[in-house]
């Protein structure tokens, strides 16, 4: 997938906490630093989102980006 953002991160799922509309998804990154990002359920079941899987995290201005590696 093309994307315009520069800060790309890679990290492991930790958590996803979903509700009907909206998921919460929290990420520990390579370096020391944890991350999470809101996003919608919809979005969490089209990535199939779960802990372990290994994702790159698109950084741009306040948002985050889920790019399922």
């Amino acid at each position: 997938m093309k994307a315009g953002a520069r800060n790309r991160i890679l990290a492991k799922v930790v958590s996803v906490q979903s509700d009907d509309v909206m998921s919460l998804a929290k990420f520990e990154t390579d370096g020391p630093v944890e991350m999470a990002s809101v996003l919608t359920t919809e979005s969490v079941h089209a990535l199939d989102l779960k802990p372990g899987d290994r994702v790159e995290l698109l950084v741009k201005a306040v948002h985050v980006l889920v790019v399922k590696a």
